[in-house]
């Protein structure tokens, strides 16, 4: 009789420190749970957009504005949280009638600090101003290296730099859940020894089968011999197999961050960023014609014909070109974007008629020390921008015609204009 209330007591505490511990972890899962949704809430951006916003940013904005550090105008991380959105983008069209006529208390104040005007982005649309502000704040949530204004000369371009207290924050979670676990370990070793110390001092009353488990040991090579373990491992070596299998062939032929050593070393962030000299100056091509050429010397021999040494690499690297250029030798410079024979892309036809800028497929070269290959440049990759991209109307009467007869005045994708047909781009 006794043994039967012991093992009814004992199975009541059990439960309720069951029951107890299991509320506990629900109440901190619910709580990390909730934290970090709320996190990936505020933070949500829309990548579509904010691509498409960084396009503009820099055809329009990067020339006064950067993100980190004052340049004509003030630094531009976390502007969206300073403005309410609709004043944002009124201030952005029209900022000096925005500024004398609204009363915004920010706006006036950031006019006696810089004492001069944005001037006016009428010929923006209200779309593309609100692509312009996800962009801005894509970059406020996680900083690229391209749009802070330097600090690492061009290199890695595309690491992304997290904010302190993300990583605060994650770590913190981190923390908490090794802790929990840690103390749910602890907890149920303790819990065992006790039920088992209990049942051993109580073993002579016990059955043969109770008696069993109390005695039995855990025997590690049992379970490693185990049909179960071997199976499980087996399943897992396999999965990670073919995944790597997986990765390692659909990687092939894939060159993305391919940057070769050239014959002369040459900066496109001095040429192209610290000195803004356009792409299309040397690149002749690339607005005109299916490719963009590799620039001739001659071009070259325009500006270094007087230009004799460089901050960089000083006299001897200009040397070479002008002794090239004198002895009427090309320079072997190493091609680093190579498309299969078995693809046609035009340059012309996306750089003017699709107004699409260099940077969308090459990243930012004005800020590569040594050109690298960008994007992966795969089929997947390019019919998912012409998935995405929406056809640039503006200034052009095919496009403006086009789009009226689908009765459609923006939100056009290539797509629907027979950009996923195979014969665009196989020929």
């Amino acid at each position: 009789m006794s043994t039967r209330k012991d093992k009814t007591k004992l199975n009541m505490s059990f439960r309720n420190t069951i029951n107890c511990f299991s509320r506990l972890l629900f109440i901190f899962f619910l709580t990390i749970s909730v934290s970090i949704s709320e996190k990936a809430q505020a933070q949500e951006i829309n990548q579509a957009l904010a691509d498409q916003g960084q396009a503009l940013f820099d055809a329009n904005c990067k020339q006064c504005h950067a993100f980190n550090e004052v340049v004509v105008g003030p630094a531009l991380k976390d502007s969206h949280k300073r403005w309410k959105e609709g004043d944002l983008i009124k201030f952005i069209l029209k900022p000096q009638e925005y500024i004398t006529t609204s009363g915004n208390a920010y706006a006036k104040q950031l006019y006696e600090q810089y004492k001069q005007y944005m001037p006016n982005h009428t010929f923006l649309s209200n779309d593309e101003v609100k692509a312009i502000v996800e962009y801005i704040k894509a970059e406020s949530i996680a900083p690229t290296t391209s749009a802070g204004g330097g600090g690492n000369n061009g290199e890695n371009l595309n690491q992304v730099v997290s904010e302190p207290g993300d990583s605060k924050y994650s770590t913190t979670i981190l923390v908490l859940v090794v802790v929990v676990l840690v103390l749910v370990l602890v907890m149920l070793i303790v819990f065992l020894n006790v039920i088992k110390k209990y049942l051993k001092d109580r073993e002579a009353n016990l059955d043969e089968e109770d008696r069993e488990i109390v005695n039995q040991k855990f025997d590690i090579g049992s379970v490693i011999r185990s049909k179960m373990f071997i199976s499980i491992v087996g399943f897992i070596f396999v999965c990670v197999a073919v995944r790597a299998c997986w990765v390692g062939l659909i990687s092939v032929g894939v060159e993305q961050n391919y940057a070769p050593v050239q014959p002369i070393p040459f900066s496109h962030k001095l040429h192209a960023g610290d000195n803004n000299i356009d792409c299309n100056y040397c690149h002749t091509g690339a607005a005109r014609g299916k490719q963009a050429g590799i620039p001739s010397l001659n071009i070259c021999m325009n500006c270094h014909s007087a230009v004799t040494k460089g901050p960089k690499f000083g006299e001897e690297a200009i040397a070479q070109v002008v002794k090239a250029y004198e002895e009427n030798r090309p320079i072997q410079w190493v091609r680093v974007h190579n498309l299969p024979d078995l693809s046609y892309f035009n340059h012309s036809q996306h750089v003017t008629v699709g107004g699409i800028e260099c940077q969308t497929c090459h990243g930012q070269i004005d800020t590569m020390e040594v050109v690298r290959q960008h994007a992966p440049l795969t089929m997947g990759w390019c019919v998912n921008c012409h998935r995405e991209t929406v056809v640039n109307g503006k200034d052009n009467e095919y496009y403006d015609r086009l789009l009226e007869l689908h009765n459609k005045k923006s939100g056009m994708k290539v797509a629907d204009i027979g950009g996923l047909e195979c014969a665009k781009c196989h020929y």
